[in-house]
Formats: C-alpha cells, sequence, structure tokens
C-alpha cells in the first residue's frame, strides 16, 4: 500500500508590512479598533507581485530544502480565490516559472478551506500508486479583491502564500479528513463575480468585484459548524483530541480560535496563531502557519506529531485533516 507524507514546507510573504496605524491614515478605523475584534495588527500587502509569483516562491523554496529538480514533480495544485487570471490558472503559471515539465497542475477554489481541500486531494493522487511526489500551495493576493473604503473587510486581509511537498511513504501519514460544503449559505461571503454579456438581461455592478462577507454570520458558522465537525472527525477516527499535538486551524480571528479551543476542550496553547502578523490569508493561512512551526522548531517533520488542520469559510465549505507529521 502506498500512502502519502509532508515532506517538507515552505512559505513566502510579500515584503510590504501594512499595519492597523496605516490603514487609519486611508479610512475610519484604529489599531485599538481592529486588534480588539480580531487579534490582527499588521498585514503582509503585495506591492507589485501577484498570485503566480507568491505561489513560485514556495514551490522554488520546496524544491530547493529537498534538493530536487522541477522535473521530479507529479503536479502542482494551487489553492486560491485570487488568481492571477481565469485561464491559464495559477498552477499552470507556477508550473512554467519553475519548470516543472513534467508536471500537470491545476488551481482549487475552497476559499479558506481551499488548503485542506487541495491536500486531501493530492492525498489521493500519490495513494493512486500512479505519482510519486507533487506541491500543494495556499496562496492568495486579497489586496486586489478589497473595497479599501470599507473597514468591515479591508482590515482583515492579507497576501501570502504557504505549501508542502508531497511524497510516496510506506507509513500511514493521513489519519482521517471531513470535507464539508453547504451552497445554501454561499451568500455569507462572496466577491469577484463575472462581468455581464451585452446581450445579458442584467446590467453590470461592480461592488460585486470586492469581497462582501456577513462577519457575525461566518464568526457563529465557525464556532458552531466548525467545532462540531472537528469533534466528529475525532470521534469517527478514534483518536482522541489529548493524542493531538496541535490543531492547525484557518487563521481569520483570534477570538474564534479562543472559543474554539474552549469549546472542543483543548487548552489553548495546542491553537498556535500567526494572523497578529498577517490577518485572514485564505488558502495560505494553514500553509503559512505550518512552515513557521516547522521554522521555529515546533514540528519537526519527522512522523511524531500529529496535527488537525481545519480550514473554513466561502461556500461555505469547512474540512478537516488529521495528519501525522
Amino acid at each position: 500500500m502506498v500512502y502519502t507524507k509532508i515532506s517538507q514546507v515552505a512559505h513566502y510573504v510579500p515584503k510590504q508590512v501594512v499595519t492597523n496605524n496605516d490603514l487609519s491614515q486611508i479610512m475610519d478605523t484604529s489599531d485599538d479598533w481592529i486588534a480588539s475584534r480580531t487579534g490582527i495588527r499588521e498585514r503582509r500587502i503585495s506591492y507589485d507581485e501577484n498570485t503566480s509569483d507568491l505561489a513560485s516562491q514556495v514551490a522554488q523554496k520546496l524544491l530547493d530544502k529537498a534538493n530536487l529538480t522541477p522535473e521530479d514533480l507529479d503536479f502542482i495544485i494551487v489553492a486560491t480565490i485570487t488568481p492571477d487570471s481565469m485561464m491559464p490558472s495559477t498552477a499552470a503559471l507556477v508550473q512554467g516559472k519553475i519548470g516543472a515539465t513534467q508536471a500537470f497542475a491545476f488551481d482549487m477554489t475552497a476559499a479558506c478551506s481551499g488548503f485542506v481541500f487541495a491536500l486531501a486531494t493530492a492525498d489521493k493522487f500519490i495513494q493512486s500508486g500512479l505519482y510519486k511526489k507533487g506541491i500543494v500551495i495556499g496562496a492568495e493576493v486579497f489586496s486586489k479583491s478589497l473595497d479599501w473604503n470599507d473597514r468591515s473587510t479591508a482590515v482583515l486581509f492579507g497576501d501570502g502564500a504557504g505549501g508542502v511537498l508531497l511524497e510516496a511513504s510506506d507509513d500511514c501519514r493521513f489519519l482521517a479528513e471531513s470535507l464539508n460544503t453547504d451552497g445554501s449559505r454561499g451568500g455569507l461571503v462572496s466577491g469577484q463575480k463575472g462581468l455581464m454579456s451585452p446581450f445579458s438581461r442584467q446590467e453590470d455592478d461592480l461592488s460585486t468585484q470586492y469581497i462582501k462577507m456577513d462577519g457575525r454570520a461566518i464568526f457563529d458558522f465557525a464556532i458552531r459548524d466548525v467545532s462540531k465537525s472537528i469533534l466528529m472527525t475525532l470521534s469517527q477516527s478514534g483518536i482522541a483530541h489529548e493524542q493531538i499535538d496541535y490543531f492547525l486551524l484557518h487563521q481569520a480571528n483570534i477570538r474564534i480560535l479562543d472559543k474554539m479551543a474552549k469549546k472542543i476542550g483543548v487548552p489553548r496553547e495546542k491553537f498556535p496563531a500567526n494572523l497578529m502578523s498577517y490577518g485572514n490569508t485564505s488558502a495560505a493561512s494553514i500553509p503559512i502557519l505550518l512552515s513557521e512551526l516547522v521554522e521555529d522548531g515546533t514540528i519537526r517533520l519527522e512522523g511524531c506529531q500529529t496535527v488537525l488542520l481545519s480550514g473554513f469559510g466561502g461556500g461555505l465549505t469547512w474540512g478537516n485533516l488529521i495528519v501525522k507529521i
């Protein structure tokens, strides 16, 4: 039987730091207003890089760490809702930029759950026995999709990318998964709708190009539905929450992490956070966090720690993976 392991992790963020005080210069907000409600203090905002640029940096870092050539890759999956363009896909652009001539590539759109959905998909590719090495990246340049006059959304998001190198393994490392969607509540987070044709009865509404979100409803959804889903994933897998070393959740709001820890009955220290420095980077948030934890030695990539990854957001989508890492 062929299994999948995460062999390398990496992340890349734009150099430009935009603080809450910087935002207060262009909109009616303040550091205290933002930090007290979200925990966010600053975020990275791209100056001249697009999503494929960030993702390509991550891909190259992964190859360098593993001492691999681009031709060694069998596939590249990029989870994003802020692609460079609809065609070609961001993953195809990454494939071309790094010269991964033997890899197939495609994007996955599942908003803030995108990395978890993409990782679960990639696991099946490896398990098939047809593919031995692949890269999964979450990458976003959210700054190009925000209404910078709307403090309810613009203060929340940031730009960045993170990813993992997957390789075939003899040991079972992906222990459990749960992927979920509720399209009936999809309108709670929306944006980037296409323009109408001259033959359509509808008129263009340029405001729909921006991200819109019902923050209160999303907050309640995360606390109620995602907490329940995590507990169910643990129960169905037979893995007790005490056996999970770290819960790596989508980095949306520090109060969500606080409440989720209590709801699940886990010490808050098991819920690491970096949203203070990056804001909500959607599909990139979990892999950026994972990469930082490996960099500082908290997670060692030796196959001896168990982590639960949980993404949740637009769609509505939510998904959990329990991985030995």
